[in-house]
């Protein structure tokens, strides 16, 4: 079990102790519906969870956050093994994000990537332990009953989403907008939103930031199956701050109908204003969005809110409202993450591109994490130094320092008094 495994694992088990965690289900009853239940587990695959174990990990967590969730690292790293339990769990897991496949071809792409060995493992073995767990074919999901609802406090959801927009132009080209956005599922107010020209998570990084350090924490955010949405970087920073991150069903867009109203209305009421005077900038685009957020939506009389607007609902209820009381943690849990094995040479590879580290990590595989502004080094979950990249044409001038790797000064005398 390798590092991202066993945060995939404990990113599962945050999602389930999250409810009790944040104290949105009673406890008695959300563990009495879980007991029995199958989940699909990272690694593992479809197992039942009991309860003492769910109350455990909630124990665990509180006592020591996000990192007592991960299991603890195997004694017998390293050494072979046949097709045990766990390996069949592992090809289980593997099947699951490859139904589309028939299984003579799985077959093949299993021996491949190296996850059996075609003299071991036969494909009868495979057929007959997929057909076990009827995993053989496409599966048919039953369309679940809706209905409509709504929080009684503010910040106990928000519901996310990207919409297009309008074309602007960006350094003379005109190009495609998209408005990443939060709303709060009892005030209807908007957290943050703000155009973007692409629709990475660079946006959402800055949108989540942004609504959290200006109106609290959710209990819940709730957002589709988009990639950005499932990104672990999300998942890891609303684990850290003990947010519960939910998901639609597939392709249920119906499911997030407020903020799917609210870009309708951005579409009726800001977009026509943009006609008769069209913005130049992406930086003017979002100024007169936000100008248009403040003064007309958060401040117009909303049909659900009882005759009152977003802004008096949100603002009615601020004595609840829990905000973050150091925000510059948000500068590290929402960075990116990466594993890289620093070379001879004192550098790695990120997106293509050289980074220099201190010469101290060289042999060793070190914790990366980057935004848009810079890459950084991390140990024990802190910020030690920052990446820089390389210039060949400086490097051709850099005084050298000598490798940890290179012979010793008393080593090299004796070199040379041994050809005298």
């Amino acid at each position: 079990m390798n590092k991202n495994e066993r945060e995939q694992i404990a990113l599962f088990r945050y999602g389930l102790i999250a409810p009790l965690f944040n104290g949105q289900v009673n406890p008695k009853e959300y563990l009495k519906e879980l007991e029995g239940k199958i989940h699909s587990i990272p690694y593992y695959g479809e197992r039942k969870i009991a309860v003492k174990t769910i109350q455990e990990w909630l124990l665990h967590y509180r006592r020591n956050g996000f990192e007592a969730l991960k299991p603890k690292k195997r004694g017998d790293k390293g050494n072979s093994r046949r097709l045990s339990p766990d390996d069949q769990d592992q090809l289980l897991e593997i099947r699951k994000k490859n139904l589309h496949m028939p299984v003579s071809v799985f077959y093949e792409q299993l021996i491949e990537r190296g996850e059996i060995q075609k003299e071991q493992i036969s494909y009868s073995t495979i057929n007959r332990l997929l057909k076990k767990h009827n995993l053989v074919g496409k599966q048919i999901v039953a369309t679940p009953e809706r209905k409509r609802f709504a929080h009684e406090k503010v910040n106990v959801l928000w519901q996310a989403d990207l919409s297009h927009g309008p074309y602007v132009p960006v350094s003379g080209k005109k190009t495609k907008t998209f408005l990443i956005a939060y709303i709060d599922d009892c005030s209807r107010l908007v957290p943050y939103a703000q155009f973007f020209s692409s629709e990475k998570f660079d946006g959402l990084r800055v949108v989540t930031k942004e609504a959290l350090t200006r109106r609290g924490k959710p209990t819940i955010i709730y957002a589709d199956n988009g990639k950005i949405y499932r990104s672990e970087t999300l998942q890891y920073a609303c684990a850290q701050l003990g947010i519960t991150l939910a998901h639609t069903m597939p392709f249920d867009p119906r499911a997030k109908g407020k903020i799917e109203r609210l870009f309708k209305t951005v579409q009726t009421r800001f977009y026509p204003l943009l006609q008769t005077e069209p913005a130049q900038s992406l930086e003017e685009l979002n100024e007169r969005f936000w100008r248009w957020l403040e003064e007309d939506y958060h401040r117009r009389v909303h049909a659900s809110l009882d005759g009152k607007t977003p802004h008096e609902v949100f603002h009615s209820q601020l004595k609840d409202i829990t905000f973050l009381e150091d925000p510059s943690i948000l500068e590290t849990i929402f960075l990116k993450r990466e594993q890289r094995k620093v070379k001879a040479d004192g550098t790695i590879t990120l997106n293509k591109q050289l980074y220099e580290v201190p010469s101290r990590f060289i042999g060793h595989s070190i914790d990366v994490r980057l935004d848009e502004k810079g890459v950084y080094i991390f140990e024990n979950d802190k910020k030690v130094t920052e990446a820089t990249p390389v210039s060949m044409k400086d490097n051709a001038h850099a005084k050298r320092v000598r490798s940890p790797f290179s012979l010793s000064p008393t080593a090299d005398v004796k070199e040379d008094q041994d050809h005298v």
